[in-house]
């Protein structure tokens, strides 16, 4: 595959058909858990690690399975993924498994993952499968950082608030007050901000695509102008 098309990948992946503000899928773990920025790193590196395996497991299989038991098959892949993830944070992360809970197996149930295992894993060879994985995985990530800053600045006044969580006690610097004896915006935290952020997030990315259809609207239009043309008579 032709560097253009790992460049498409990632595009697609990052924006043009983002999990979370294109294909809107992922929603009760979006919307759930994005109350801090650390919820959504630990989610958002979860799933981006099952898309990333199960598209590469989906791709090397992809010959042996017939089509008639594809789907069964690419649901038992991510779930066997899902489990072994489920059970390594567990291990490691004890306390901010405890905190994601319910979704972390709930990543099983997420259509992106089966999608993009379905459309593009079981039609590709292995490393743009790798690419495809990763970049929806980085692209929904990002979403779900995101949110959950937006969420927990407006909630709490911090942002990386609970790094230790994650990083042990090495996190315990990262965390940011930004406003000192904050009492907070509830709403923020609370279910309906979280719709409120999302639907925000949605609008601002679709004012930047019209404005950049519009630019290239512009940059275009002088050159269809000057086709429009008719070349000179050369009559007398």
């Amino acid at each position: 595959m032709a560097n253009s098309n790992y460049n498409e990948l990632t595009h697609n992946g990052l924006w043009k058909n983002n999990v979370a503000l294109v294909q809107v899928l992922g929603l009760c773990p979006l919307l759930a858990i994005t109350t801090t920025t650390i919820n959504g790193i630990g989610l958002g590196i979860a799933t981006t690690l099952t898309l990333v395996l199960s598209n590469i497991t989906v791709s090397l299989i992809r010959h042996s399975v017939r089509p008639e038991i594809r789907i069964p098959v690419f649901v038992l892949i991510i779930a066997s993924f899902v489990t072994a993830i489920e059970l390594a944070m567990n291990a490691y992360f004890h306390d901010l498994y405890k905190i994601l809970g319910i979704f972390i197996p709930l990543i099983v149930t997420n259509c992106a993952i089966l999608g993009r295992a379905e459309a593009f894993a079981s039609k590709n060879a292995v490393v743009p499968s790798f690419i495809d994985g990763l970049m929806m995985g980085v692209g929904f990530s990002a979403i779900l950082i995101l949110l959950g800053a937006i969420r927990e600045a407006l909630g709490m006044g911090t942002l990386f608030a609970q790094a230790h969580l994650m990083f042990g006690e090495a996190g315990e610097w990262m965390t940011v007050t930004l406003i000192d004896d904050y009492n907070g915006f509830l709403l923020a935290i609370l279910p309906p901000g979280a719709f409120i952020g999302l639907g925000l997030l949605i609008a601002l990315k679709n004012v930047i695509d019209q404005r950049v259809q519009k630019k290239a609207a512009q940059v275009a239009s002088p050159t269809a102008t000057e086709d429009a043309i008719p070349a000179p008579s050369m009559a007398k």
